[in-house]
Formats: C-alpha cells, sequence, structure tokens
C-alpha cells in the first residue's frame, strides 16, 4: 500500500462529484478542494500535498515558480517527481513505513485502539475515570489503511502532549496552520492546484528556513526511513541543523507501528468505504524524536517571547479580525511582534505577486488544545481583497493604519467589558466575562471587512489622505456598536426588579466619557482637539480698613 501509487485522497470535483485521487492527479483543473469527513483530516491533506510538492518540484527561482502556477505539470510531470521517493510512502510492509517507527514492531508494545490517532479521542486516564462525556470511546473501531495512514500523519503533525515520553511536534502541541488560499473573482470554483502552489516555496526561499541542505540521506528529509539514533541520541534532542531543510514538512515525534497483522474485512468507519484490511490497533512506545531550537516552519506565523520566536496556537475565542494582521503582514509595536507564514511573507514580499491577477483569501486551521485536550477546531478563511496588487510602501501604509485599528478596537472593548461589569457587579468582582468580548468582535467584524476593503483600494491607489477619514469612520462604528451592545444585549435588556439603577446609569455614563474621549482617539492615532487653558481667578483688591 503505497500512498504515492494509490487513491487515497478524497476531493470534490467542480461539478460536486466526489472520488478519490492518487497524488499525481492534484494538478487535475477540474479538482477544486479536498473532501474528506473531518475537517482535521482537510487541512492534514493540504499539508501533506504542499509538503509532498515542495520535496520534489524544481522551482529554482520565482519565475519558475510562477510558470508551474500558470500552467500546471501534467499528472505523468507529477509522477516523475514522485518516483525518487516512492519508498519513503510505503504504509505497510516489513521496512521502512511511512510516518512509522522504523525500528518498532506490532509485538514490541501493547496494542492501543486505532481511535487513538483521532486527536480527539479520550485518553486512557478519561475512559478509566468515566468522563468521556462529549466524545465518547470506542466511537471508531476499524479503519481503512488509507484513512489509517491519513489518521497517523494528522496525530504527528499535529502532535499534541501525551504523557511523559510522548513528544509533540517541532511546532509544538495542536499549532495554528496559515495557508493562501486562492479565491474567484468570477465565482467559480479555482482549481486546487493554485491554493496548493500558491504555498509552496522556490528553493532561493526554502533555503531561508533553516537546516542543513548538504544532509542528503533520505532520513534526514523522512525520519521514517531509518532508525531514530541515526538522527537523535537516546535521550537527547533534535536541532534544524542534525536534518535537512525539508524535515519540517515530514516531522515524526510519536513513535508509532500500525498493525496490518490483526485486520478484519468491513466498512472503514470514517469514510464509509470498504476494505479488506481495516486496521484496529497499532503498537505505540515513547521517546520519539525531541524537536528542540530554533524551527521555522513554513506554513504557520511565530511570535516573539522571552525563549525567542514560537510559533502560534489557537486559543479560545476562535479567529477574527483581530488577527488578520499579524498573519497576513506581521506586526511588531510595544505590546507584540508576530511574523507571518513564511509562505506568507515570501509571496507579499516578492515582486511575481502583482502581476498574478488571484483575488486570495488567508485559510487559518488548527487545534486548540489543553495539553493533551482538544478543545476546539477552528477554521476561518479571511479575505485579503486586492491587497496581492500593493506594492511595499501600500503594504507598510496598511499595515500602520489597521495596527491602530486593532489597538482601538482592543481598548473599545476592554471599555465595553468594564461598563458591563460595573453595572451588573461591585468593583472587587471577579470572573470570567470573555462571552462580552466575544459578542464586541463578532459585531464589529462585518465593518472592519468593509472598511479594510476600502483601505486596501486607497492604499494601492495611493490615496493616502483617505486612511485618515476611514479611521474617523471606524471611531464612530466602534462607539455606536459599543453602546448598542451595552443597551441592547448586556445591560439595558435586563429585568429592571434583579438591576441596581443607579449603578446602570453610572457605568453608562462612563461608558460614553471613555468612548468619546481623547485615549480612544489618540489609540487610533486621530487629532485630539486640545483642552482650553483653565482660566485663573482675578483676586480683587482689599477695601481699606480691612
Amino acid at each position: 500500500m503505497n500512498l504515492l501509487q494509490e487513491a487515497w485522497m478524497p476531493v470534490r470535483f467542480r461539478d460536486g462529484r466526489r472520488d478519490w485521487i492518487t497524488p499525481a492527479q492534484l494538478s487535475n483543473s477540474e479538482i477544486v478542494a479536498f473532501d474528506a469527513d473531518r475537517a482535521d483530516f482537510n487541512g492534514a491533506l493540504a499539508q501533506f500535498a504542499i509538503g509532498l510538492l515542495q520535496t520534489t518540484m524544481s522551482a529554482k527561482n520565482v519565475l519558475q515558480w510562477k510558470r508551474l502556477l500558470e500552467v500546471p505539470p501534467d499528472e505523468s510531470t507529477l509522477q516523475s517527481w514522485f518516483a525518487p521517493h516512492v519508498a519513503a510512502f510505503e504504509l505497510d510492509g516489513e521496512g521502512a513505513r511511512f510516518m512509522q517507527d522504523f525500528d518498532l514492531r506490532a509485538g514490541d508494545a501493547d496494542p492501543v485502539g486505532v481511535s487513538g490517532l483521532l486527536i480527539e479521542s479520550p485518553g486512557e486516564n478519561t475512559v478509566k475515570n468515566n468522563s468521556d462525556h462529549f466524545v465518547k470511546r470506542d466511537h471508531v473501531r476499524c479503519l481503512c489503511g488509507h484513512c489509517a495512514g491519513l489518521a497517523l500523519f494528522t496525530l504527528q503533525t499535529n502532535a499534541p502532549s501525551g504523557g511523559a515520553g510522548n513528544r509533540t511536534g517541532l511546532r509544538g502541541g495542536g499549532p495554528l496552520t496559515t495557508l493562501l488560499l486562492a479565491n474567484s473573482a468570477t465565482g467559480r470554483a479555482v482549481p486546487l492546484w493554485r491554493t496548493l502552489w500558491l504555498n509552496v516555496l522556490d528553493q532561493a526561499a526554502l533555503r531561508q528556513i533553516g537546516g542543513d541542505g548538504d544532509l542528503d540521506e533520505s532520513f534526514h528529509i523522512f525520519p521514517w526511513m531509518a532508525g531514530i539514533d541515526r538522527i537523535q541520541k537516546a535521550g537527547g534532542e533534535t536541532a534544524p541543523a542534525q536534518v535537512h531543510p525539508l524535515h519540517v514538512y515530514w516531522g515524526m515525534p510519536r513513535r508509532i507501528r500500525l498493525d496490518f497483522d490483526a485486520v478484519t474485512a468491513g466498512p472503514c468507519d470514517i469514510c464509509g468505504r470498504a476494505s479488506e484490511r481495516r486496521v484496529q490497533q497499532y503498537a505505540a512506545r515513547p521517546q520519539g524524536l525531541n524537536y528542540k531550537g530554533a524551527w521555522k516552519h513554513p506554513l504557520s506565523p511565530y511570535y516573539q517571547s522571552k525563549e525567542g520566536l514560537l510559533p502560534m496556537h489557537p486559543q479560545p475565542g476562535g479567529f477574527g479580525y483581530r488577527h488578520w494582521l499579524g498573519w497576513v503582514l506581521g506586526m511588531t509595536n510595544e505590546k507584540r511582534r508576530v511574523e507571518q507564514a513564511a509562505v506568507v511573507s515570501a509571496f507579499f514580499s516578492s515582486q511575481v505577486e502583482s502581476r498574478l491577477g488571484i483575488p486570495l483569501r488567508l485559510w487559518a486551521f488548527g487545534y486548540d488544545m489543553d495539553n493533551m485536550k482538544a478543545r476546539c477546531w477552528y477554521e476561518s478563511a479571511m479575505p485579503l481583497y486586492d491587497l496581492s496588487e500593493c506594492d511595499a510602501a501600500a503594504q507598510r501604509r496598511i499595515r500602520e493604519t489597521v495596527t491602530d485599528w486593532v489597538g482601538g478596537a482592543e481598548l473599545a472593548g476592554s471599555y465595553l467589558r468594564g461598563a458591563v461589569k460595573d453595572a451588573w457587579f461591585s468593583h472587587d468582582a471577579r470572573g470570567d466575562f470573555s462571552h462580552v468580548d466575544a459578542s464586541f468582535w463578532s459585531r464589529t467584524e462585518t465593518d472592519f471587512y468593509r472598511l479594510l476593503q476600502e483601505l486596501i483600494h486607497a492604499a494601492c491607489s495611493s490615496a493616502e489622505t483617505l486612511a485618515v477619514a476611514l479611521s474617523e469612520r471606524w471611531l464612530v462604528l466602534l462607539q455606536q456598536q459599543v453602546m448598542a451592545l451595552f443597551n441592547t444585549e448586556w445591560v439595558g435588556t435586563g429585568m429592571i426588579e434583579r438591576q441596581n439603577p443607579a449603578r446602570i446609569a453610572k457605568a453608562h455614563e462612563q461608558l460614553r466619557k471613555s468612548l468619546y474621549g481623547p485615549k480612544l482617539r489618540t489609540a487610533l492615532a486621530l487629532p485630539v482637539e486640545a483642552k482650553p487653558a483653565r482660566k485663573v481667578a482675578k483676586s480683587s483688591p482689599s477695601k481699606p480698613g480691612k
């Protein structure tokens, strides 16, 4: 069973038909999306395909890369690209297996049910405590080989912490992935190839991500092609300098071996297709590759911390426009520094993007993990409008303005949160007010993107003066939405007998003063009227005799 030769990738065609294809068919212009039965599988398929193309393609510079975007290689060409690496994608057999430990065998450890490959499945302790409330145990018992291989890749790519010795991935557990997504100006579905190729770096850009390009043994790229000790000493660590730069696409922190001996026939519990060899279990051992050091994955944004640049991870509350700037253009202010994913940075920093004429969005996805527990899967497609038509100077103007807009929104949101708290409780009240924040970001999102589209158009047209007018409009919208949320959703609609009118009135008045005061205007880089000088009362002359 070889993943480069078999039809195992579920896709959707332009006419709505669903089918399974080989990787060599990815350039078919009628294929418009991956169509797996799980959202995390679709994200994993995209990363698998991008990693495969990145590993095997031969675009040495931006111009060659652009030609392949405009005229995709045919199926036979892709097959010739993949042919030298076929041995690395065997899923079954006695030798090296895709994403599986080279030295481990099925009988070397107690078997683990195949559902353990799925990140949201309850762990051993959860089952023991009978606390698997939302996601029940044994909801998946048998997987066809193709779904088992995809589940394995998904686990190795997201690799949350899994107890002592069970390593996280080189981006940590549950990384955030951001990809450029080809859009359509006419409403007609865009070929999947365009989205995949937009996230492939040319060779010159690839060399910037780290690693030693002179390490040409197959296990330096595909770690399952040899024992772990060929890369990492027992109890040691794996740094970027120990492997090839392409290793970042194929990280393997978990030691796992699928059991293709204890198989059964029947339908797969995920895709529903009949299989003669359904996988039921696997063997696992701790102490896999221990990724440490300055790893830089091209598909993830990074933020500055005391320990250096660290990969970003989804957090409670999901994705919203407050993330747009950092993930698209990067951001640096007194509070935070965020670097966009290398594929996004390379695209917008090159000179070729303005000649592509492709509408784009940013596809962001990933698990919000609490150590070993998956709290939520988040996924969003953010608009980029005509940003690809803007030069570096225009991008800088957009970055500066949006930095102010998001900073102003954060301040306005804090005013709303504080006012709601003051209206409901005394000053020493404690609690989680994230639901108030969520309503603010949701209510202002449409307005933000509407103004953002105008801002990008103005920046690309060198209409710099319009930015100030747009910031004034953003200020008014923030003021209106915050007051509406306070009056109609959080405070003003409650039953009067359960409220404290005096406290509400005081909170309302303070909220208005904050929203219409100078601090919010300053945050938005808008001019603030100087306060009139205070008049000093003249002392009257003393009367005689007094």
